[in-house]
């Protein structure tokens, strides 16, 4: 599917944003695990999440929808069932790899599967931590999917330092964990997002700047009713949108603002962005508030390696923002870029060229300078949501209509996504 779109001359008024993806991902897991009945809204329906809902009913799991609700009826401790046919992930890396974590813990064998982009990405840094706990898994020689999660009696609690700034791994291991009666630990140097340790109540402490994270039976996850704030990471499109247009000005209410999640706006605030927020809150352990951006002169900073693992999802977003800052755009350090629905590095540098820019490529990131030169040209998104939904900014920016190819790939985080920016621009 070619999408067109056209060129936006003001963005205007305010919006509500579907769930946060990471947060509706752990809901369900956690209320499918959990013994009891578990209430949750605002979920986010996008195929990722289908993915996960998927997952859980073929092992046991009874999950309805009731009006703008999601009722989950959980298994409780041990209490998931073998499934009948193979798990099926499809693009969703945080099912393939948080599922990852459950499976291999269980009295029973299985297979997890997903579609073709999600069966190149890398599966080894999820086994090797769950084999030092003494799980079964059999990887094919790519070490990619499908994976193999055979019973295993010799299960046993770890120390485990993250070689990777990943959340994926860190989750899979303390969801793991929640299955033994002993202590594991997951040591991290840089910080990634840590929703799974907040909606375990994992024990946290920190000693000479690492954060040490322990979990065991005693956080295995009971039922309870999760409310699930908005997507920062789809709000950072709309947000980037409002400063480069001139006149314009946006609320975007009820947001994520977990402190692991909030660097784009960090990022974005340095550039010169004039980003507030109000009406802050908490709800089950979560920030949220609301974020009001107005159109603003960015200008392009260094961006700190530390800040990476908490603006990784955000980066082609944020590099739409730099091209249109005062100064060359530059990025390092993100070479898990390479390791997405899309190698991002190279499409991003792809789109790039197109327009004609001045495009450098680095083994952990990019630079991009220069003038569009080019009016002509197709996108692709190589079928990455976030690809496809960057270069929609920068499309619905810089000339009257552009076109952008297999767009359908959105509907992976925010099928909704063309009605929200048609609802908020004119």
């Amino acid at each position: 599917m070619i999408q067109a779109i056209k060129k936006v001359n003001r963005v205007y008024g305010e919006i509500k944003l579907p769930g946060d993806k990471s947060i509706s991902h752990r809901a369900v897991m956690l209320s499918s695990l959990a013994e009891g009945k578990s209430k949750v809204s605002n979920l986010l329906e996008s195929a990722d999440i289908k993915s996960t809902i998927e997952c859980f009913q073929k092992l046991g799991g009874s999950i309805e929808k009731l009006g703008n609700e999601y009722l989950i009826n959980g298994k409780g401790y041990f209490g998931l069932s073998k499934p009948k046919e193979k798990l099926y992930a499809g693009n969703s890396g945080t099912t393939a790899r948080l599922i990852s974590g459950i499976l291999a813990m269980q009295k029973f064998s299985s297979v997890l599967t997903g579609d073709q982009s999600l069966s190149k990405r890398p599966m080894r840094r999820v086994a090797e931590p769950l084999r030092l706990m003494g799980a079964k898994i059999n990887l094919n020689q790519k070490e990619t999917l499908p994976v193999e999660f055979s019973y295993s009696d010799n299960l046993k609690a770890i120390n485990y330092e993250l070689p990777v700034a990943s959340a994926q791994v860190k989750s899979a291991v303390l969801l793991a964990g929640i299955h033994l009666d002993d202590k594991s630990t997951v040591i991290e140097k840089i910080q990634t997002r840590d929703h799974t340790e907040r909606m375990l109540n994992c024990e946290i402490s920190f000693y000479k700047e690492q954060k040490i994270i322990s979990v065991s039976q005693e956080n295995y996850p009971i039922a309870k009713e999760y409310v699930v704030p908005s997507d920062i990471s789809s709000a950072s499109f709309f947000i980037v949108l409002t400063l480069l247009i001139p006149g314009s000005e946006l609320m975007i209410k009820d947001v994520s603002l977990n402190p692991t999640r909030t660097g784009i706006l960090k990022v974005l605030q340095n550039m010169g962005g004039i980003i507030e927020i109000e009406n802050v809150k908490t709800i089950a352990g979560e920030e949220l508030g609301d974020i009001v951006v107005r159109f603003s002169s960015l200008k392009n900073i260094e961006i700190e390696k530390e800040i990476i693992p908490n603006i990784i999802d955000e980066i082609p977003i944020l590099s739409v923002a730099g091209l249109f800052a005062d100064g060359e755009f530059k990025i390092n350090n993100a070479e898990e870029l390479r390791h997405k629905e899309s190698d991002r590095i190279k499409s991003l540098c792809h789109n790039y060229r197109l327009l004609g820019l001045e495009v450098e490529e680095f083994e952990d990131g990019f630079s991009i300078s220069g003038d569009i030169r080019n009016k002509n040209v197709l996108f692709e998104s190589f079928h990455d949501h976030r690809i496809a939904m960057a270069f929609s900014i920068l499309s619905s920016i810089i000339f009257d209509e552009f076109q952008i190819k297999d767009f359908e790939c959105v509907s992976i985080s925010n099928p909704q996504f063309l009605s929200q920016l048609k609802s908020i621009t004119e």
